[in-house]
């Protein structure tokens, strides 16, 4: 029998509290999909959630798992299960971000887990990409309107075997052909990948600008590798503005054991703290809803 939803809206994130010690897996599923579908993100907190218990729940309302092939960071997989990774094998800040927009085809859905939290710091963030949007100035609106990002990686041979987990060259051409990524094989056989992308799309109802993607971290971690699609660089100022903004909207998340979060990739960002505790443990699962969208 599916059970009551109590929803607690907590600036942007809608937080679902387990009040009647209740399952995870008994909730009205009904409800769920009508919160995320008209907020984009969710948090469900005082739950007895395991692993196993995690990876059923989000099976209830997820299809089309993938793993992290191409991904921009180190992810250990968990339990031999590729579509279950870490997010915790490096500890630094990460700024806001939709995840894997330095490709074409994006995880629509991701859900993250907390197995244990950090005693401090590590918190996650997050923001509507949709407010992000209205808060840009004209003239930088302006600018992404009739420039596009474009992202060009020099990989070597052993590191992208690792990166796009095959060492099959066709393999990998196929890859980047699905992902509209130009491919450049060199003679020892290390790569050039070049993809372009608008740092602002339509939301998928079609009535709303969305300001998400990959900028903001790639200007944090590997400023060369970002420019505009003409190769003239992202001005700084630009930048400045972007994280000026990213600070004021975003909303923290200080985790707790058993913390479940639900985000739609194609408004929601995210991003992380830098911490030092290792014992926090976060996991990640990428994939698309399992109901219209």
């Amino acid at each position: 029998m599916n059970k009551k939803i109590h929803s607690i809206s907590d600036s942007i994130v809608q937080k679902i509290s387990n009040l009647d010690n209740v399952s995870i897996l008994e909730l009205d599923k009904e409800g769920i999909i009508s919160l995320f579908k008209a907020n984009g993100i969710l948090l469900f907190r005082g739950f007895d959630v395991d692993v196993d218990i995690f990876k059923e729940f989000t099976n209830l309302l997820s299809i089309d798992f993938i793993n992290y092939a191409g991904g921009a960071f180190s992810r250990r997989v968990i339990n031999e299960d590729e579509t279950l990774l870490s997010v915790n094998d490096f500890k630094s800040e990460i700024k806001l971000h939709g995840e894997m927009y330095y490709q074409q085809n994006i995880p629509l859905m991701l859900w993250f887990f907390c197995a244990n939290p950090p005693v401090e710091d590590g918190e996650t963030t997050v923001c509507d990409g949709r407010q992000f949007f209205n808060e840009i100035s004209s003239s930088t609106k302006e600018l992404f309107s009739k420039k596009k990002l474009k992202f060009t990686v020099r990989i070597s041979q052993e590191d992208w075997q690792k990166k796009y987990q095959t060492d099959d060259l066709n393999q990998l051409e196929e890859m980047c052909q699905k992902n509209n990524t130009h491919l450049t094989v060199n003679n020892d056989k290390s790569i050039l990948v070049e993809y372009i992308s608008s740092a602002i799309i339509p939301s998928r109802c079609g009535k709303y600008q969305v300001f998400i993607n990959s900028l903001l971290p790639t200007k944090q971690l590997s400023p060369k590798i970002l420019n505009f699609e003409d190769d003239s660089e992202i001005p700084e100022e630009v930048v400045s503005e972007l994280n000026e903004i990213a600070e004021k909207i975003t909303t923290e998340i200080s985790w707790q054991k058993g913390d479940i979060l639900m985000i739609d990739n194609t408004r929601i960002l995210h991003g992380r703290r830098s911490f030092a505790d290792d014992k926090r443990d976060i996991c990640i699962r990428l994939c698309s809803p399992a109901f219209s969208f």
